[in-house]
C-alpha cells in the first residue's frame, strides 16, 4: 500500500478532514485483547463477471462469547475503525449484558480495507455505500457460517454519523439479517446544499457562547469581507496569507472563508461542556471584531508560517491522494457521487457571511475527479441516493435514531416527529459513553431506552 508521505495540507482540507473523524474516541481503561482479523470480499458484490477480491480488516472482541451470544457490530465509516468502541462504552456495555460478540467492520477504501492499488477515479469506481452494505451482509453470514457458536446468533448493529445512515441503510436492505440498530446523528437525506448546517453552527454558539459571541463571529467576518474589497493587503496581512493567494479569485476567497466557517464547525459539531464558552472568552477578549476573527483563525489551524488558502492547493492535495492513501479523497468522491452534503453559506440565518457557496465544493469535484461532476450530475446523484433509500422515509422497523439537538448534522434526520429521539445541547455522536453521572438527565434516558429496546429485540 502506498505510504502517505509528508505533505502539507491546506486549510480547506485540513478543516473539512476534522469535520469527518468518526464518533468521538472512547477513554480505554479495559484490558480485554481485540484481535485485527481480515475477511475476503468480492470488489464488486453486483458484477458476477468481476472476479477481484478484496481484504476487509475487522476487529473482534470475544471477551464476553459463548454458545449462541448475540452478535452487536459497530459499522465503520469514513475512518479507520479502531479498538476503543469494542472495549469501552454503551455498546460494549450492552454487549456485556448480553453476552454479545463485539465486532468493528471497517468499511471500504478507509483504514487499512483499501482493495484498489490507487484511489484514481476509475479505481474508485467499487466505492458505493451499496457495495459498503452488501460487504457487511457478506461479513454477518460469513461469520454465522463458520462460527459454530453463532449459527443461530441474532444480529444488532450500531454506527455513528455516516456509519448510523448505513445502519438505517442496512435494515431497509436486509431487514432479515439483523433484529434492530442504534443509529446515532444519522443524515438522512442526500442534498447537495445542506445551508442548514452553518446555521445550527451558528445556534450552537448564540445559545451556549452568547448573543455576544455570535454577533463579534457575524461582525468579524463581515469586516474581514469588507475588507478584501477596500484594502486587500490589511485582510492579507491580518490573516497571515501566503503571497499567492488571490482575493480577486473567487474561487481562493470561498476556500478561504469556507475554511474560517469550519473552524466553527468543527467546534459546534464536536463540542462538550464548556468548549463553546471558552473560545467565545477567547473572542471576545480582542478589541476588535477582525482581529478576534483572524487570530482565531491563525491558531486553530496551527500553521508554522503563512496560511495557505488557495483553492489549487486543495485540488492539488485530493490529486497527491491518488497514489497517497487518506481518507479525504475518498469521502470527497462520495459526496460528489452520493450525497453532496456541501455546508454552504446559502442561508442568511447564520453568521459566517455569504462568501462560500455549493459551487466551491462542485467545482472541487469537477477538478479533483471528472468534469462529468457539474451540479446536474450531483443533483441527479443525490436524488439516485434518496430514491434508493427512501430519503427522509426510510421505512425501516426496529432502527433507534438519536440526535445532539446543536448537532449541525440533524436538520436532514429525523426528528422527535419521525421518533427521533434528541438529546438537548447534545452535539454529534455525543452519546457513545458508559451510563455515568455526568449525563443529563436527557442523556441518560436515551441511553436506557435503546439498552431496554436491545433487550426486547434479543429477547
Amino acid at each position: 500500500m502506498p505510504s502517505s508521505g509528508r505533505k502539507d495540507v491546506p486549510v480547506l482540507v485540513k478543516t473539512l478532514k476534522d469535520l469527518h473523524r468518526g464518533p468521538p474516541q472512547q477513554v480505554v481503561m479495559n484490558r480485554a485483547t481485540v484481535e485485527e482479523k481480515w475477511i475476503t470480499q468480492p470488489l464488486d458484490h453486483f458484477d458476477e463477471t468481476n472476479t477481484g477480491t478484496y481484504q476487509m480488516r475487522y476487529l473482534v472482541n470475544d471477551e464476553f462469547q459463548t454458545e449462541g451470544s448475540p452478535i452487536f457490530i459497530f459499522l465503520g465509516g469514513e475512518w479507520e475503525a479502531s479498538s476503543g468502541m469494542i472495549l469501552q462504552g454503551h455498546w460494549y456495555d450492552m454487549a456485556k449484558e448480553h453476552q454479545g460478540l463485539l465486532l468493528y467492520t471497517e468499511h471500504r477504501y478507509y483504514g487499512q480495507s483499501v482493495p484498489t492499488s490507487d484511489m484514481s477515479t476509475e479505481s474508485l469506481q467499487y466505492l458505493h455505500v451499496k457495495q459498503a452494505l452488501a460487504d457487511v451482509a457478506q461479513f454477518i453470514t460469513t461469520i454465522k457460517a463458520e462460527n459454530p457458536q453463532l449459527t443461530n446468533s441474532k444480529v444488532v448493529l450500531s454506527g455513528g454519523s455516516y456509519s448510523a445512515t448505513m445502519v438505517v441503510w442496512f435494515k431497509r436492505l436486509y431487514p432479515d439479517l439483523v433484529v434492530g440498530g442504534w443509529a446515532s446523528s444519522a443524515p438522512l437525506l442526500a442534498k447537495v446544499d445542506f445551508s442548514e448546517y452553518k446555521e445550527v453552527v451558528g445556534e450552537a454558539f448564540k445559545q451556549l457562547g452568547g448573543q455576544q459571541c455570535y454577533d463579534r463571529i457575524q461582525k468579524g467576518i463581515n469586516d474581514l469581507e469588507q475588507m478584501f474589497v477596500n484594502n486587500s493587503a490589511q485582510a492579507h496581512a491580518m490573516l497571515r496569507l501566503c503571497s499567492d493567494f488571490d482575493h480577486n479569485n473567487d474561487l481562493d476567497k470561498w476556500s478561504l472563508f469556507g475554511s474560517i466557517s469550519n473552524i466553527f464547525s468543527g467546534v459546534a459539531q464536536y463540542q462538550t461542556t464548556g468548549d463553546i464558552e471558552y473560545y467565545c472568552d477567547f473572542l471576545l477578549s480582542f478589541d476588535d471584531d477582525a482581529a478576534a476573527i483572524a487570530n482565531f483563525a491563525y491558531w486553530a489551524w496551527n500553521y508554522p508560517s503563512c496560511i495557505d488558502a488557495r483553492y489549487q492547493s486543495t485540488v492539488d492535495y485530493y490529486l497527491w491522494g491518488i497514489d497517497n492513501f487518506d481518507a479525504s479523497r475518498p469521502w470527497y468522491y462520495q459526496t460528489c457521487n452520493e450525497y453532496g452534503w456541501y455546508q454552504s453559506s446559502t442561508s442568511n440565518n447564520q453568521p459566517f457571511g455569504n462568501n462560500f457557496p455549493a459551487t466551491l465544493y462542485i467545482e472541487l469535484c469537477k477538478d479533483v475527479f471528472s468534469s462529468k461532476y457539474a451540479s446536474s450530475q450531483i443533483v441527479s446523484n443525490t436524488a439516485q441516493t434518496n430514491e434508493d433509500f427512501g430519503g427522509m422515509n426510510p421505512e425501516v422497523e426496529n432502527i433507534y435514531m438519536t440526535h445532539g439537538g446543536l448537532d449541525p448534522w440533524n436538520p436532514i434526520g429525523h426528528g422527535v416527529a419521525e421518533g427521533a429521539t434528541v438529546i438537548t445541547g447534545a452535539s454529534h455522536c455525543a452519546d457513545f459513553s458508559s451510563i455515568s453521572a455526568i449525563d443529563t438527565q436527557e442523556m441518560r434516558a436515551s441511553k436506557e431506552r435503546i439498552a431496554e429496546l436491545v433487550r426486547q429485540w434479543l429477547a
